[in-house]
């Protein structure tokens, strides 16, 4: 792919580092917070970056099993997380061109629909299987996952930044 003007050229990514990332956001949205409404999930915004970053590796198969275990966690209507991670991975894997052309602050614009869309998804089918209205501060969580972009990718892509091995061979 090439890479806009004054970007540098990144290292491979770890595969086990994206893993990680995956678990560690699972496991964050696992912890019990008094998770309320306008809470972000942290495991959205980190499937949409790997979705955009690394879309052969991340897809939308991971997204569907971490929505599955996020179903099962939270003990909400089985396959309800997983729908709305499916179809925020796969919108991410549609635009992952397209949004690595811009700047990190316009990305997070670009990703705001995706992540409102997927909060509309948990909503309906809440709403479609006998739940509440949980009010209207619900419509904050996607606002505060797009102020969360710039900086997970600030810190996914910092390992990537580590400057390669000085060979003096290597005009690079």
């Amino acid at each position: 792919m090439i890479m806009p003007r004054g970007e540098p050229l990144l290292m491979p990514v770890n595969p086990v580092f994206i893993g990680l990332s995956l678990v560690v956001g699972l496991a964050i949205n696992l912890l019990p917070l008094g998770r309320v409404v306008w809470t972000p999930d942290l495991l959205m915004v980190l499937l949409v970056f790997w979705g955009v970053h690394q879309p052969l590796r991340i897809g939308m198969g991971v997204a569907f099993v971490l929505g599955l275990c996020m179903d099962v966690a939270q003990s909400a209507l089985l396959g309800q997380h997983a729908l709305a991670y499916t179809v925020l991975s796969f919108a991410a894997i549609a635009i992952h061109r397209r949004l690595l052309w811009y700047s990190v602050p316009s990305q997070a614009l670009q990703v705001l629909p995706l992540f409102a869309l997927a909060h509309a998804i948990e909503l309906l089918l809440r709403l479609v299987s006998g739940g509440i209205f949980p009010g209207w501060w619900i419509f904050l969580a996607p606002l505060l996952e797009a102020v969360l972009w710039p900086m997970a990718s600030w810190v996914l892509l910092a390992p990537q930044r580590r400057p390669p091995d000085s060979d003096q061979n290597r005009p690079l």
